[in-house]
């Protein structure tokens, strides 16, 4: 009995993991989350920050980082066994606008940032935050 338990508990667990759908296998990956300043300069000088940008989940804070134009803040995250892994960040344009978005979230994230070297691209702009699953089309997904 004992050798029967060895053998088929290994074996259920790796058909089960066969079994499961694509994305939630996924928790394997290492996702790369990306947020530019694209935020014109207007009446700030060169190389003075413009952008201050705070991100973090439930259980990680990143910190906040103050931005010059063209500057981009990264980080990684993978996609837990629940699939509730969510980054959310606030976005301050100094003197100007504050806007919160979600950053990644696992349910939504983990197929359109898999196009793209498994990479979620933000641009934060003067009109909002523009997302893009591929670098060259971008979309206003959060407007000021």
């Amino acid at each position: 009995m004992g050798n029967l338990k060895s053998v088929a508990l290994p074996l259920l667990l790796a058909v089960s993991i066969m079994h499961l759908p694509f994305s939630e296998s996924l928790w394997f990956f290492n996702y790369h989350i990306h947020v530019t300043n694209d935020l014109p300069l207007l009446n700030s000088p060169p190389g003075k920050p413009n952008l201050f940008l705070r991100c973090k989940s439930k259980n990680k804070d990143i910190g906040e980082r103050a931005m010059v134009k063209g500057q981009d803040y990264t980080w990684d995250t993978k996609i837990n066994l629940s699939q509730t892994t969510l980054f959310f960040c606030n976005a301050r344009w100094e003197g100007r606008k504050s806007r919160s978005f979600d950053a990644f979230v696992a349910n939504r994230d983990d197929r359109r940032c898999s196009v793209y070297h498994m990479s979620c691209m933000w641009s934060v702009r003067e009109d909002g935050i523009y997302f893009s699953r591929n670098n060259a089309t971008w979309f206003n997904e959060y407007p000021w």
